[in-house]
């Protein structure tokens, strides 16, 4: 199974990344892609075929979530 994380970074506040992760903690917050509204489900699958950048006013992620997909990826910030 793969899952990704959001990251935050202080200089682009406007737009998330996904990071692959492969282990999840206890703690965090884990979504499966069948959880996602449409447009925020549209929006990760052309971020991870294109460079991983996604709007932050675009979708309903917050970071540090978890995402899970067939492999882990994180939600991150640039």
């Amino acid at each position: 199974m793969a899952s990704s994380e959001l990251h935050h970074s202080d200089q682009f506040h406007q737009s998330l990344h996904l990071e692959r992760v492969e282990s999840v903690t206890s703690d965090a917050t884990v979504r499966h892609v069948d959880q996602l509204e449409t447009e925020t489900l549209e929006t990760i699958y052309a971020a991870l075929e294109g460079n991983g950048s996604i709007p932050a006013t675009d979708v309903d992620l917050e970071v540090g979530e978890i995402i899970v997909f067939t492999e882990y990826r994180r939600v991150v910030r640039p």
